[in-house]
């Protein structure tokens, strides 16, 4: 009696669907500073929409409103030139120069921008971390409360208010627009000329200019993820982290990659290429 052979089952291959490897790039302290030339240029937006154009006058001119001028039909508000002073005139025709240059009437602007840089440079500067930097956003929302209920926010307006800070739209453009390319250049080409590949039981550090690629075992690997600075890494960086790698072996070395994006992510991989080193080598 004859019996049929069985049908061999199919067995289907699933692809492993974690990544090969791990690419880790350090920005530059530049990445932090996108607020100055993104407010640059809403600030530069908002002057050139008002449309008020400024002239330039000697020391003592004074204005005067609703004055009749020879020539012209109604009262118009007019400047005066104090006597034996003329205004500005071109160099090369010797006719006045007439008000071109965009500039707001209010300080608004120009506060707002001065503003936005000085607490940049705080920022990027004054490092504050964990338990250091939750004590300073504390303290700034305790005082915005109290100069609020002791009525010291409408005093400070009021000095401020002495306070005269005019940039020109072009200025705001120009300035924004460097601080945009150096932002790009930095970001996509300089900041990636160093960066750390991390595959399944190798680490990569790749250098384009100067030393090329050093290879490490990543076994006895140590990875230091240091506190987080609020203002720096949560308010500006989008939730970057500075890292720090620790090689073993003869030749072991000390690795800085500051202002990682996505390093929480990245190291829960890393972690896991880690313990597959560690079950492989035990079989």
């Amino acid at each position: 009696m004859s019996t049929n052979p069985a049908t061999p089952v199919p067995v289907t291959v699933v692809p492993d669907a974690r990544p090969a490897e791990v690419v880790i790039i350090s920005h530059s302290p530049l990445f932090y500073w996108w607020p100055v030339w993104a407010v640059g240029f809403v600030m530069a937006a908002w002057t050139f929409l008002q449309d008020q154009r400024v002239a330039f006058v000697p020391p003592g001119t004074v204005a005067e409103r609703n004055v009749q001028v020879e020539g012209q039909q109604g009262k118009r508000d007019i400047l005066i030139a104090p006597e034996g002073r003329s205004l500005p005139a071109e160099s090369d025709t010797e006719e006045l120069k007439q008000p071109r240059m965009r500039m707001a009437i209010s300080t608004g602007p120009g506060m707002i921008w001065f503003m936005t840089v000085m607490l940049v440079i705080i920022v990027t500067h004054v490092k504050m971390r964990g338990a250091w930097s939750l004590a300073a956003a504390g303290l700034i929302v305790a005082l915005i409360v109290l100069f609020a209920v002791f009525g010291v926010w409408d005093i400070i307006f009021r000095a401020l208010g002495f306070i005269d800070i005019h940039i020109n739209a072009l200025g705001y453009l120009s300035i924004s627009l460097f601080l945009l390319v150096m932002w790009l250049l930095m970001f996509f080409v300089f900041d990636r000329l160093t960066y750390m590949i991390f595959t399944r039981g190798r680490l990569r550090l790749r250098k384009a200019i100067g030393e090329g690629e050093k290879v490490f075992d990543m076994r006895g690997m140590v990875f230091q993820r240091h506190r987080d600075d609020m203002f720096r890494h949560w308010l500006l960086g989008f939730f970057t982290a500075d890292l720090t790698v620790f090689t073993s072996g003869a030749n072991a070395q000390q690795i800085e990659m500051p202002n990682v994006f996505g390093i929480a992510h990245k190291l829960t991989l890393i972690n896991t290429m880690l313990q597959e080193l560690e079950v492989t080598k035990a079989r």
